[in-house]
């Protein structure tokens, strides 16, 4: 199966889901995450990144993220910076409250400096989108696709 065949039949997989609990999600701030070094494990890999939220009127706010990805990922990367926009159900967002499981698609690619992106749903009852809004940077040699698990703690 081609690389962007398998991943057009995730995409069809995942947008169904994100329009589930759709209502006018209102674009709630900005979540920001960097990382170090990733191994990857030919059909997953498991990341540690230290993410802050973002929102306007109020102090940033730190979390833990694990990003695991399942599919094809073979390679390293030395770090990784992403920036995701935060839809939510309204522009409030209470302490804590991005914390949970996210899910989606997502597809990267490195040599020396190399991007991608992550498209993910999840938080309390799947009522939270995060968006990429930049290219996800990141240095090493690698190529990633396939699907892409968050689990975002407050810390």
């Amino acid at each position: 199966m081609r690389l962007s065949t398998f991943i057009i039949a995730i995409a069809a997989l995942v947008v169904p889901l994100a329009s589930v609990n759709a209502q006018s999600p209102a674009r709630a701030g900005l979540l920001q995450c960097q990382g170090g070094q990733n191994v990857g494990f030919v059909v997953g890999s498991v990341t540690s990144l230290e993410c802050v939220f973002h929102s306007e009127g109020r102090r940033p706010e730190p979390y833990i993220a694990t990003v695991r990805r399942f599919g094809l990922d073979l390679g390293i990367t030395d770090q990784t910076r992403l920036t995701w926009a935060v839809n939510a159900p309204s522009r409030r967002v209470g302490r804590g409250d991005l914390a949970g499981n996210y899910g989606g698609v997502g597809a990267n690619a490195s040599v020396g400096v190399g991007g991608g992106g992550n498209f993910l749903v999840g938080g309390p009852a799947n009522s939270y989108a995060l968006q990429p809004i930049s290219v996800q940077g990141q240095i090493g040699l690698n190529v990633t696709a396939g699907v892409a698990n968050l689990q975002l703690e407050p810390v």
